[in-house]
């Protein structure tokens, strides 16, 4: 991690690609609820958009009895909620897979909370009014460009199940930590999903489309799927909720101590349900030691801090794991659940250290 030198010393983001633009939250660094707007990580597929003052007008469309343009500030002027979460980016620690995976080689970093403000979608489907025939919502971007593996050119979209985009929580989103949402985390319109990884949550919003079928766009059906396989599509499943996770922030893998009591610390997330228990190993596996959490019980979507004072006498190297627990029965597993495209890697998070 590269550091700028001056009165006060800040971490970068950590790029992996300029064209699309691609960089990592320095997650290990952070010790705020909020992820300051500045290191809020970046996921994209194409170029940025460039947008017109169509932009500001979001338009619902399809099996609605009417549609529905909404004019920024009259959206503004609705019934409003604010919602703190975790926007984790399906690919989060794609690197660490074995046998390594095509893709954006996303270390822990692909990963940051905000609080977004907005309007409920299922207030403006009702506005529209849903026909009987509704099946799915979809929602498509302002970005679009070429894919490697077909012809065309296409626009980002995705749908949700009628379920979902009527969640209390589903937001479309106008404000990231109280301030118009950036250009580069989607503004002036972002879908917000709660639970859910990231892609889900569409950025730059052209339009919002109820269908009578199920959406086949290839970030749909071929992209933000589980492939069990290398070989076949055998067991296919797509991405959908976040798994339970966590990572150690401090002391960095490969750092050496010296004896004595050290501060252990970082964070865990999940998608359905919350962080009930965070466990450090220090023999492998064999026995494992609750972590102290902290946590805003009145922030369901939220990441849950955690630490644990580890007083060490002997020298030498240590192998420390750290693993949560959330209130629906997840658990971090030994080992992530291998798929061709690399999507939701949790295993038992694992640093080095030497005690000298």
């Amino acid at each position: 991690m590269e550091y700028y030198v001056g009165e006060l010393s800040r971490p970068y983001l950590r790029t992996l690609s300029l064209m699309p633009e691609n960089q990592e939250t320095p997650i290990h660094f952070l010790k705020t609820w909020i992820t300051p707007e500045k290191y809020f990580y970046r996921r994209n597929h194409f170029s940025y958009p460039m947008l017109s003052p169509h932009a500001f007008f979001l338009p619902i469309t399809g099996e609605v009895k009417q549609t529905l343009i909404f004019p920024y500030c009259y959206l503004k002027s609705l019934s409003s909620k604010s919602v703190t979460m975790v926007l984790e980016c399906s690919g989060n620690k794609r690197s660490r897979f074995s046998p390594r995976v095509y893709g954006e080689q996303w270390e822990d970093g692909a990963i940051s909370q905000g609080v977004w403000k907005g309007v409920a979608l299922r207030d403006l489907l009702n506005m529209s009014g849903l026909n009987s025939a509704a099946v799915e919502v979809v929602f498509e971007g302002y970005d679009y460009g070429k894919r490697t593996d077909m012809e065309g050119i296409f626009h980002y979209a995705r749908s949700l199940p009628m379920e979902k985009a009527m969640h209390q929580d589903t937001i479309i989103a106008y404000e990231l930590n109280g301030k118009s949402i950036p250009y580069a985390q989607g503004g002036p319109f972002r879908l917000i999903i709660p639970q859910w990884y990231a892609m889900a949550s569409v950025k730059w919003l052209k339009q919002i489309t109820v269908i009578d079928h199920n959406f086949d766009g290839p970030f749909q059906t071929v992209d933000y799927i589980y492939y069990p396989h290398k070989e076949d599509d055998i067991g296919k499943k797509p991405v959908t909720n976040i798994k339970t996770d966590s990572i150690i922030q401090q002391p960095l893998s490969y750092t050496t101590l010296d004896t004595g009591v050290h501060n252990i610390n970082g964070i865990a997330w999940t998608g359905y349900g919350t962080i009930t228990d965070v466990e450090l190993s220090f023999d492998e596996g064999t026995t494992w030691k609750r972590a102290k959490l902290r946590k805003d019980t009145n922030q369901q979507y939220a990441w849950t801090f955690w630490e644990y004072q580890w007083n060490v006498e002997e020298e030498g190297e240590y192998t420390i794991m750290c693993r949560a627990k959330d209130s629906t029965g997840g658990v971090q597993p030994l080992e992530a659940e291998w798929n061709r495209k690399g999507y939701g890697y949790n295993a038992v998070y694992t640093i080095k250290v030497k005690v000298e």
